[in-house]
């Protein structure tokens, strides 16, 4: 670029709902990222979830290549080969029928649930209109999304928007159970809460929210934008639970870093959005749908077995660490989607060490204020971890001695 530019000209130009770090990244190349000064920071957060293969990953990079010669954006009034390769095999690697493509995983957990109300309401009528939901959790920043999800931080503003939209103790099948209803049209639930602490859902509880929903005929939803393409040790949490959705979303680490969401639904479910009845003009284009078959392509059973031994590295190391310096009070983990809640003492200053995390080369996530979330990309080489982890030890001593 022939500008230079720095972190002043954000608070300058755009729009404060964010407050970005101090430094730019301006390169990065698998697990490792160089801001403008050079300094070079091991990342373990993926871009929250999204860069499942790492960063400038070279097979991506060659597809993309391959298809800017070709076509790049057609519009909804035609398909594509990308697109209807996707489809194809999320289809035929999962419980799904049918697939519909966005942008993000907002978008596509916004059509999940106005599939679920119209399903409601053309099979039942309309006051089968109610959405359970649960507390911590995160499900996109639309105004449906926003008041969905189980954060009132997030959606006070709006909540009186959606007046049938539920919130119940997530893993608490009793509270289920007591309050669903003939009324109830959908449960959107996360296998794993990620942005609310990183809980792994009890089996027990998805297995009894699919029972519920067969029998109240009700739609289930899971959310797998950040647990999905991969993330937990499967291509989708649900296949390590054994409990199929009607509807489930994807994003994130699906498009490797390239922009994309996913719908994948039941064929009953896919037939109540006629003509018309939903809609995007950039969902499915060529490009995205390219880089989302490359990712399918090296999501395999050896690494999905890399995935699961990293996660037993992560948590061995954050084990011993905590015996050093006793400052978390849970590790909590399923796959490369990994928080670590600290103690008591440090409540609250989770921000702080990510802050000093960085100032030591390493980026690291949190998962609201108490719990230091890890997701880096699923193919993190050893060398690069082990590195990481000296990096984050330097961190937590400040942490300790502050």
């Amino acid at each position: 670029m022939s500008e230079e530019y720095n972190r002043m000209d954000f608070d300058k130009y755009m729009v404060p709902c964010f407050s970005p770090a101090p430094f730019i990244p301006i390169r990065a190349k698998g697990s490792w990222v160089w801001d403008q000064n050079g300094k070079d920071y091991i990342d373990l957060a993926g871009g929250i979830a999204v860069n499942s293969l790492g960063h400038v990953n070279k097979y991506l990079k060659k597809a993309l290549k391959q298809q800017l010669d070709k076509l790049w954006h057609i519009g909804n009034g035609y398909t594509n080969e990308p697109v209807l390769q996707l489809a194809k095999t999320l289809v035929e690697s999962t419980f799904a029928d049918k697939i519909f493509f966005c942008n993000s995983g907002a978008e596509a957990n916004e059509a999940a649930l106005k599939l679920s109300l119209k399903y409601a309401a053309n099979f039942y009528g309309k006051k089968k209109n109610e959405i359970i939901a649960f507390n911590d959790a995160f499900h996109g920043r639309t105004l449906f999304t926003v008041t969905v999800g189980g954060q009132p931080q997030y959606s006070a503003e709006y909540i009186s928007l959606f007046a049938n939209i539920i919130h119940l103790p997530y893993n608490n099948l009793q509270a289920v159970s007591s309050h669903i209803s003939e009324h109830t049209c959908a449960i959107i639930v996360e296998p794993v809460i990620g942005e609310g602490g990183v809980y792994p859902a009890d089996p027990i509880f998805l297995q009894g929210l699919r029972r519920l929903c067969n029998h109240f005929n009700v739609a289930l939803i899971f959310d797998e934008v950040q647990t999905g393409a991969g993330r937990t040790g499967s291509l989708y949490a649900y296949q390590q639970y054994n409990v199929e959705p009607d509807i489930l979303t994807s994003a994130k680490g699906l498009g490797g870093g390239f922009p994309i969401g996913a719908m994948l639904v039941k064929e009953n479910w896919a037939q109540v959005f006629t003509l018309g009845t939903h809609g995007t003009t950039f969902g499915g284009n060529p490009m995205a749908a390219t880089v989302a078959n490359s990712v399918l392509g090296l999501l395999d059973n050896k690494l999905f077995e890399g995935v699961k031994q990293r996660n037993v590295w992560i948590i061995k190391k954050l084990s011993l660490l905590q015996e050093k310096y006793s400052i978390f009070k849970d590790l909590r983990s399923m796959g490369l989607l990994i928080g670590a809640e600290l103690s008591m003492h440090w409540k609250g200053k989770a921000k702080i060490l990510t802050n000093f995390a960085a100032e030591e080369g390493v980026i690291t996530l949190i998962a609201g204020p108490n719990v230091i979330r890890f997701t880096p990309a699923l193919n993190i080489c050893f060398r690069d971890l082990q590195e990481a982890f000296i990096r984050f030890e330097r961190a937590l001593i400040r942490l300790k001695n502050s």
